[in-house]
């Protein structure tokens, strides 16, 4: 498992004990806990907790500072069609497991869904698509895999 992945992990679980959809944490810290360099941390928040992804990151800055990662509830149309809006014309394939995950992880699909969802968009499933046009076709599938859950 990559480092990333487990950082994601980490922090998913830090958001999913809290009765508040938050976790705090200082990145050098936390860093120091998971075994990696501060900016490993820096590019999971910038790319795995976006606001496209249903999160919001607060920061202060300075001695005491902290790292405020929050998941932003929403109503499960509301949320999907935020997912769908925030894929775009393209998606690849980590980016790709990675809604799958949240949107399992939140309840937006079951377990099932999510599993259907990783096959239909695989890459062995999109092997026979000429390179050029994978993600287009990913990102295409994967928002009307998503919008037929509304």
């Amino acid at each position: 498992m990559r480092m990333s992945d487990i950082i994601t992990r980490e922090i998913l679980r830090m958001l999913n004990e809290s009765g508040e959809n938050t976790a705090e944490i200082q990145r050098n810290e936390f860093a120091g806990l998971m075994g990696c360099a501060p900016s490993q941390i820096n590019y999971v928040l910038s790319s795995r907790f976006t606001p496209e992804h249903g999160y919001i990151i607060e920061s202060r800055r300075g001695g005491g500072g902290f790292i405020r990662i929050k998941r932003v509830m929403l109503n499960s149309s509301s949320a999907l069609m935020h997912i769908v809006n925030s894929i775009g014309e393209s998606i690849d394939n980590m980016s790709t497991r990675i809604v799958i995950e949240n949107c399992l992880e939140t309840g937006l699909v079951s377990r099932e869904t999510a599993r259907i969802m990783a096959a239909a968009v695989s890459g062995s499933v999109m092997s026979s698509v000429p390179v050029i046009y994978r993600d287009s076709l990913r990102a295409a599938i994967l928002k009307q895999m998503l919008l037929s859950q509304i």
